[in-house]
């Protein structure tokens, strides 16, 4: 099979099966940027979610949630309204906007690098006499386009929603500092929805104007960022590197190195920041995707934002859209903080380090995912087609269903009641079941294949002789005879290997 077909039967099944449907609203022709999720791509989100949670709180990070519309002097402190622009080309006869850096990478593949200035953009676009794909029509200088969606509350008071969740984790820093007592480093994070007026979002879910984050946050001193004692547990983890240096000179060679030696070498400055990249990597190792798809891009001089000491995108490489970044891992120095004491009057300076008698603003260290964005790279990189059979090996603690039941034949009311008793008694044992009766057993397995169910529980006649049914496990499709009494406990285990 060709891989454009792969990709089309890929981005059917996507529709088909009710993980992601849109643009929304599709009985009014769809809204660009916003996308709905159906009942199996909900499922899938929500135990993304848990095992997101869960791993936090083993890494020791609470969870806060805060308001996604915020008053003016929030984003004027933030620097959103003043920097989070794109830089957009516009056609003087259709009037259609183009943002002008991915513009030039879909035209110039080869003379296009990140950061290039607006000046440096608009030289290339006259060079090489860019114009408007449906006019033909020259384009004039870049122009700024701010990316934040503005509203009004109460009695016209501006307001913004929120472009990302981080600043409005960052606005509760006396709270957390209070409630955690003063001892440092404060982990936190916040998941939620964040929302940006993209220009002419492409790309389903990669790029929407409403969309979910899940965001870490680590506040912590100078002093603690080189001298972190968790870094000592992680340091001889290997992670794919590629730092902008390399990125010069061949992009497509990627080094699997130690933390330690990453430090040692010069590639990586803070063992804090280092333990940062550790968990983006390790959250998404668990989920399941391929290791070999998965690398770390590290920012150049000129990408950097300008607070920034240090920044690298953990990404994944896809059939579809080649290397997709899911996290940023960023350090923001303790330029957020500032700014918002700075606008609130606030005092955020509070005693970290081994001197309680120094004073000092936080550190921010921050690990950005887009939860969107990992859905749909854990079920492209998973999605395979063997013989003509869909099959979605994704984790089983991620499949929306877990197990599915069967009856061998549907009008055969003892077989059904058996069938129905043993669903329920798994969903009873808290096991995610799903019931079906329609068709037959073959297109039956193939529903829950493209599922990523991992195990099919056949009842037929044998089953009310001697209580016991046919298992069928997804990827390898082999079958076995399983006692009733024994399914819930074996399913248990199973689920934890």
């Amino acid at each position: 099979m060709k891989i454009e077909d792969n990709i089309e039967t890929f981005n059917s099944l996507l529709r088909r099966r009710g993980f992601i449907w849109g643009p929304s609203p599709e009985i009014y022709g769809g809204f660009a940027g916003f996308y709905s999720y159906g009942p199996a791509g909900m499922a899938l989100k929500n135990n993304i979610l848990d095992i997101f949670r869960r791993e936090c709180r083993y890494f020791g990070f609470g969870e806060v949630e805060c308001p996604t519309i915020m008053p003016s002097i929030v984003w004027e402190a933030s620097g959103h309204l003043e920097r989070f622009i794109d830089p957009v080309i516009r056609c003087n006869k259709c009037k259609t906007l183009y943002r002008a850096d991915k513009f030039l990478q879909e035209n110039l593949p080869d003379q296009v690098r990140e950061g290039l200035s607006f000046k440096e953009m608009e030289i290339l676009i006259e060079k090489y006499n860019l114009t408007c794909p449906k006019c033909d029509i020259p384009f004039e200088r870049i122009e700024e386009y701010n990316l934040m969606l503005k509203t009004s509350v109460g009695n016209n008071t501006i307001a913004y929603l929120r472009p990302e969740t981080a600043t409005t984790t960052y606005l509760l820093f006396n709270r957390l500092n209070q409630d955690a007592r003063r001892q440092y480093p404060i982990k936190i994070f916040q998941f939620g929805k964040a929302y940006r007026n993209e220009i002419s979002p492409r790309q389903g879910v990669l790029r929407m104007r409403a969309f979910d984050q899940f965001e870490l946050q680590i506040f912590i001193s100078k002093e603690l960022e080189m001298n972190f004692e968790e870094f000592n547990e992680v340091k001889n983890e290997k992670l794919p590197l590629l730092d902008w240096k390399q990125q010069e000179k061949d992009d497509s060679k990627i080094n699997a190195i130690s933390l330690d030696n990453a430090i040692k070498n010069g590639i990586l400055k803070k063992p804090a920041y280092a333990y940062c990249l550790f968990i983006g990597y390790h959250l998404t190792k668990i989920l399941g995707i391929p290791e070999p798809l998965i690398r770390f891009r590290q920012h150049s001089i000129n990408e950097r934002a300008h607070y920034a000491d240090d920044a690298w995108d953990l990404e994944i490489k896809t059939r579809q859209f080649g290397w997709v970044e899911i996290c940023g891992i960023h350090d923001r120095t303790d330029y957020d903080l500032k700014r918002h004491a700075e606008y609130s009057k606030q005092n955020f300076e509070v005693s970290m380090g081994s001197d309680s008698k120094i004073k000092e603003v936080p550190q921010v260290l921050e690990i950005a995912f887009g939860i969107d964005r990992i859905i749909y790279t854990l079920l492209e990189t998973n999605f395979i087609i063997d013989q003509g059979r869909i099959n979605l090996k994704i984790n089983q603690r991620l499949a929306p269903n877990t197990v599915a039941v069967f009856p061998l034949v549907k009008n055969k009311e003892d077989i059904k009641k058996l069938a129905l008793k043993i669903h329920r008694e798994l969903l009873e044992n808290r096991i995610n079941s799903f019931f079906d009766a329609a068709g037959s057993i073959g297109k039956r397995y193939r529903r829950q294949d493209e599922l990523g169910t991992k195990w099919c529980i056949t009842i037929d006649y044998e089953s009310l002789e001697d209580n016991t049914v046919t298992i069928r496990e997804r990827d390898s499709m082999d079958q076995k005879r399983l006692n009733i009494s024994e399914l819930a406990n074996i399913i248990k285990k199973k689920q934890e290997e």
